[in-house]
């Protein structure tokens, strides 16, 4: 037996803090909560230098990353920034692929991936990262298989996570599978939120580029629906989940989004779609049934729709098209 599960979070310069709070905080309550054995929790840094978070706030390094021996249970690389100049820095690489040939697991939040990426250790892996840096992501390394679709995703022993709080997502799977599904739990419920929510939900909604619309039952509506493409989202199924009959439905969304529910959802799953087509290999049967299309046609049909070309056309072309305007059929409520 182990007398504790050693993790090293690795930062740096312009790292984002919820990066490090999120997963350090979930263990810290599981180890309150009788993990056991507990969680060992240091943050390290090059030189144990104080780390800047992107906030302005410093962080002080409890561990030179040099000076880390013996076995690790989990390396996890922060995101942030500061990512890109992480990536770049040989004496960091060098660091990260030492400490995670001495780990039972690595892992990366966010932005992380560039520097799990950049030392090696995605090669020939699927992952994830956050939904803005997955085309970049993939063009910068063609032999990662970078998936912006799933908030996290486990390959083998490397562990990626999307952007920022599916950190903590991340970390409560991770709980779950060291200790089971009732310490997570019970850590889930200290933290006031989800037990988790699944590695596979989309973590791209597409409504939330625009203003929200003024009707707060539209916005939860809005909200469920960029986070469950892949579910029945028929008007009927949204009328009965918002409590409303589908006419006031239709009324609301009209009325606030200038458009039907059908079409909104249309336009969620046409938008995932083809976020899914830029920035990963999955194939277009898989990326439909992914985004709640009937068939890979289906999704094809609304691709063109919407941005003029087909699924295989997307994939290939150098920069996203632009979006075709829907005319909406009523003036929104400002």
């Amino acid at each position: 037996m182990v007398s504790q599960r050693r993790v090293l979070i690795v930062a740096y310069d312009d790292a984002q803090i919820l990066d490090i709070a999120c997963p350090s905080g979930a263990l810290d309550i599981a180890n309150r909560y009788g993990a056991a054995p507990p969680y060992g929790i240091e943050l390290g840094t090059l030189g144990r230098r104080a780390a800047r978070s992107s906030t302005g706030i410093v962080l002080g390094a409890g561990r030179g990353l040099e000076t880390v021996t013996g076995r690790l249970d989990t390396l996890l690389v922060v995101g942030g920034a500061g990512s890109q100049d992480a990536a770049a820095d040989e004496r960091l690489l060098a660091q990260v692929r030492r400490l995670a040939g001495r780990s039972r697991r690595v892992a990366s939040v966010c932005t992380g991936a560039y520097v799990l990426a950049a030392a090696g250790l995605l090669d020939h892996r699927r992952v994830t990262t956050h939904w803005g840096h997955g085309e970049r992501l993939a063009a910068r390394h063609p032999e990662v298989a970078v998936d912006v679709g799933p908030l996290y995703v486990r390959d083998g022993d490397v562990y990626t996570s999307a952007g920022v709080t599916s950190a903590l997502d991340l970390t409560l799977s991770l709980i779950e599978d060291d200790h089971g599904p009732t310490l997570a739990r019970a850590v889930a419920r200290e933290l006031v939120t989800y037990l988790h929510r699944p590695a596979d939900q989309a973590q791209i909604s597409t409504f939330l580029a625009g203003p929200p619309p003024g009707d707060r039952l539209v916005r939860d509506l809005l909200g469920h629906i960029g986070g469950h493409l892949a579910d029945d989202l028929a008007p009927r199924a949204l009328a009965a989940r918002a409590g409303v009959s589908t006419r006031h439905l239709s009324r609301l969304f009209t009325a606030h989004l200038g458009t039907t529910p059908a079409r909104a959802v249309r336009a969620a799953r046409t938008e995932a779609a083809a976020h899914l087509v830029r920035s990963s290999g999955l194939p277009l049967a898989a990326i439909a049934r992914r985004c709640g299309f009937g068939s890979a046609q289906s999704m094809r049909q609304a691709l063109r729709e919407r941005y003029g070309v087909s699924g295989d056309t997307l994939r290939k072309m150098p920069d996203m098209p632009r979006a075709r305007p829907s005319p909406p059929q009523h003036t929104p409520v400002p």
